[in-house]
This record gives C-alpha cells, sequence and structure tokens, in this order.
C-alpha cells in the first residue's frame, strides 16, 4: 500500500491518493483548486495507471472538496463521507463564497460511512473510525496492515484540529483522539489534513494538547 500527498489550495490542504500494487486507488479529500494543481493530480493517476474506485472525504470544510467535482466528472465512482458531516457539506460553497473563493459545487454522496465500516481497496482493508469534534461528521481512516491512518483534521503534528468552527466541539474532540487514535500502536503513521506526517507515539509524547 502506497500513499500518496499533495499540498493544495490557498489553505495548504493534504490531498491524498492511497493505492495498491493492483492499481486500485482510493482518492481522499481531493483539494485540487488552481489549474496547475489538477493538473498534478491528474497526472500523477495517468502516469501511475492507477484505477481510483472511491472517492472518500474525512470530513466536508471546503478546503477539502475543491476538487470532489471534478473527480467524479471524470471517474464516475461511489463517493462517501459521514452522514454527521451533511450540513458542513450544504454550506460548503456558501462559506467558499465568504473567503471569496468559488468553486464547482460536489455531487451528492453516494452513499454515507457508517461507524467502524471497512472499506476494500483490493485486498487491502481501511477501518473507518467516527471522529467528532473537529466537524460533526469527521471520520479517519485506518490501515492496520500498513501501519498508517489518515485523520483529515482531527490530529496534527503537535496540534489538533480547530474547533471554532460551525459544529465543532473541543472536548469531543480530545475525546476522539484519545479513545480512537491513541489506542494505536505508537508507530502508527498519521497522516494530517495540514502539514508533515507523524505518529502517534509522538503526539502522546509531545502534542501540547494531549502530551500523556
Amino acid at each position: 500500500m502506497k500513499v500518496k500527498s499533495f499540498t493544495f489550495n490557498p489553505f495548504q490542504e493534504n490531498t491524498y491518493i492511497l493505492y495498491n500494487e493492483e492499481k486500485k486507488a482510493f482518492i481522499v479529500d481531493p483539494g485540487m483548486y488552481f489549474p496547475e494543481e489538477f493538473d498534478q493530480f491528474f497526472q500523477f493517476l495517468e502516469i501511475n495507471q492507477l484505477e481510483p474506485t472511491m472517492l472518500l472525504n474525512t470530513h466536508t470544510h471546503l478546503d477539502h472538496v475543491f476538487g470532489n467535482a471534478a473527480v467524479l466528472n471524470r471517474f464516475k465512482i461511489p463517493f462517501a463521507y459521514h452522514e454527521l458531516d451533511k450540513p458542513v457539506f450544504d454550506s460548503a460553497n456558501t462559506v467558499g463564497k465568504m473567503y471569496g473563493l468559488t468553486f464547482e459545487p460536489s455531487p451528492a454522496a453516494t452513499f454515507y460511512l457508517n461507524e467502524k465500516e471497512i472499506l476494500q481497496l483490493g485486498q487491502d482493508e481501511f477501518q473507518m473510525m467516527l471522529t467528532p469534534g473537529h466537524s460533526p461528521g469527521s471520520v479517519c481512516f485506518y490501515n492496520k496492515k500498513a501501519n498508517f491512518v489518515i485523520s483529515g483534521d482531527v490530529l496534527f503534528q503537535q496540534s489538533i484540529g480547530r474547533t471554532d468552527l460551525p459544529g465543532g466541539d473541543y472536548e469531543t474532540l480530545i475525546q476522539s483522539i484519545r479513545n480512537e487514535l491513541f489506542v494505536l500502536s505508537d508507530d502508527t503513521v498519521v497522516y494530517s489534513g495540514h502539514g508533515p506526517a507523524t505518529t502517534i507515539g509522538s503526539e502522546k509524547r509531545n502534542n501540547p494538547f494531549l502530551r500523556v
């Protein structure tokens, strides 16, 4: 299992392509906004002959959904996020206008993710974890075999997701991290929605919001 990350859009959001030896891929949080970012993203898929099979949003703040429409228009693949995030999803374009950022609205979800759902990418499995607090329906995707988790804006290197946006709640976020992420092994790699990768152990020791 390989993880390809891109840093896109004015918010410096991390977009991920997760792919295996079978050339099957999940696209997570496509944040492409500028033309050159769309080119870079789609060229990577083409050059590596990858076949996207699903689009997933860890949550639906605008910087994580800028590229949803382009991906779905091109590949006609299933698209999912957690239903608790639908109010955030529905307001994304309105929020974008507040920032002076216009973008093609995302198509509706094909289905909604369920708590503890297992998503199959060929022979590889991803466990969906419901981790609210940054947004009502924030989720993470954990691959036990490859020992990594896609954390969205829940957990960052020595930081956590902001909780001052609609639907955010600080105590809920802290509990999500402790109950869902900090039970993973210390060497689990954390690929966040912004900034560099980290590990669960490093965040237990060094994160000022979560040090144990």
